[in-house]
């Protein structure tokens, strides 16, 4: 089986709409998809009525965390599976997190528009199309200006990595996993030591987590070192956890495809056993 637990969508910050997210993990050849779309399930429903019968969907989000142990903060991804997005503790938070993500992108537009340069809120909310509004949408602003020549040069530390990076509010991650868990969701660590996107934890830190309930860690992904990868697996493997897979698709926001990198069946079908809120659709 060829499986992908990690996409992105234009209900966040990806350039494909749900239903044609679906199509090209259809047509990438994949079993099983995850639409996991940054602190948002808007994209569920239409994911689900896209899907092929050969395809089977797994509904989740990626939460935008941090770990309050040292200062600052470091910022870092969960993935959050099959979780039942009625649960108001969840529903709330992300809600919340959405709202944050909105203004600090006013925030950083202002900055940019401040220092002179020819973008406007309304031309990113354009590009985000409905969805959550996040930096890619401004990259996206930056390219349209001239500014920068893709998306990779409008996260460099003259842009939006450094120059005009403002804060985020993220869920504290300890939080994050419980509030998963609680509304039966699967949550794995996303990208755990990509040190070439800044500060990672340590890994003393996810012994922690996983106490706390964290399920697994995404070891095989495009931001990892093959060095990296390996230590990942290792620590999954030390800690009881699953080690998953996964491209991270963004559509034309990035280079990496569909499939790039994938999950292990055992590994996946570990997540759907520990899953009580909603179930995979189809096979």
């Amino acid at each position: 089986m060829r499986i992908d637990l990690h996409a992105h969508s234009a209900a966040s910050d990806g350039t494909l709409t749900p239903a044609e997210l679906i199509a090209a993990g259809a047509a990438a050849g994949l079993d099983v998809l995850a639409i996991t779309d940054h602190d948002t399930t808007a994209g569920w429903v239409p994911a689900a009525e896209a899907r092929p019968d050969g395809l089977a969907l797994v509904r989740g989000a990626e939460l935008s965390c941090q770990w309050n142990g040292q200062s600052p903060a470091i910022p870092l991804h969960l993935l959050a599976y099959l979780f039942d997005p009625t649960v108001p503790p969840l529903v709330t938070e992300m809600a919340r997190v959405r709202r944050s993500r909105e203004e600090r992108a006013q925030r950083i537009v202002e900055r940019l528009r401040v220092d002179g340069f020819g973008v406007t809120w309304d031309e990113v909310r354009e590009y985000a199309g409905g969805g959550t509004v996040g930096r890619p949408h401004i990259a996206q602003a930056l390219i349209r200006a001239g500014l920068v020549a893709d998306t990779d040069e409008a996260f460099e530390d003259q842009w939006l990595g450094q120059r005009y990076r403002v804060p985020r509010e993220d869920t504290d991650v300890f939080t994050a996993v419980r509030l998963v868990r609680e509304a039966g969701g699967v949550p794995v660590f996303a990208h755990p030591k990509a040190t070439k996107r800044g500060a990672v934890v340590p890994d003393s830190m996810i012994v922690e987590l996983a106490a706390a309930g964290l399920f697994g860690l995404e070891a095989d992904h495009e931001a990892h070192s093959p060095a990296e990868r390996d230590h990942v697996r290792g620590l999954a493997a030390d800690l009881g956890l699953v080690a998953t897979g996964s491209s991270d698709f963004h559509g034309a926001h990035k280079q990496v495809k569909l499939g790039a990198f994938t999950t292990e069946t055992a590994a996946y079908e570990a997540i759907i056993a520990a899953a009580t809120g909603v179930p995979v659709l189809g096979p």
